[in-house]
């Protein structure tokens, strides 16, 4: 995943409430719980049945480094739904989604005007229309510069051209992404 994937899937982790199961064993039976079957949870993991039996039985406690981080993955993806798809829902349709983003920002402007990309700093509260589009695109597995672009027409609109009442002719270029962070 790239920088807005991943901010999009902390921000929606935000809206846990509760942690997900902390010990192997744990992880290991929510897996199997929700997989529906130990093979299946070999497959998704990459390891065998019987390991995967063994950490339900507790006979496993320690998983090692790369089997811990694809455990935790699997887990943190699959954990309660119903609230991801709530939180989801809230952004998508009534509170909109914060951006906190880094990155360098250059524009296709009217003749005369300055057009050099410069690195920038920005928060910004975009309304529910853009959370949707981005959370669709997400769902629907698109690639980074697609997100990419749904983000840099929202801060067009909301933050350039102030929601249509400046900088008509305006297009904005979002790129060299440093840090973005989103927040419900």
């Amino acid at each position: 995943m790239g920088h807005l994937a991943d901010g999009l899937e902390a921000a929606v982790h935000k809206a846990f409430t509760r942690p997900i199961p902390k010990t192997a064993g744990a992880r290991m039976r929510y897996l199997v719980k929700q997989l529906k079957g130990t093979k299946a949870a070999a497959q998704a993991l990459g390891i065998t049945q019987r390991t995967v039996e063994r950490y339900v039985k507790d006979q496993i406690k320690r998983p090692r480094k790369d089997l811990a981080a694809r455990m935790e993955r699997e887990v943190t993806r699959r954990w309660q739904p119903q609230i991801r798809a709530q939180a989801k829902q809230k952004a998508a349709t009534t509170d909109g989604i914060v951006i906190d983003t880094r990155a360098r920002f250059g524009y296709e402007a009217a003749p005369g005007s300055t057009d050099d990309a410069r690195l920038r700093h920005l928060t910004v509260a975009l309304p529910p229309t853009y959370a949707r589009r981005l959370f669709e695109a997400q769902a629907q597995g698109a690639a980074e510069h697609e997100l990419s672009e749904i983000a840099a027409e929202a801060l067009q609109e909301v933050y350039f051209k102030d929601a249509g009442r400046r900088a008509s002719g305006l297009l904005v270029k979002f790129t060299d992404v440093e840090h973005v962070e989103f927040d419900l």
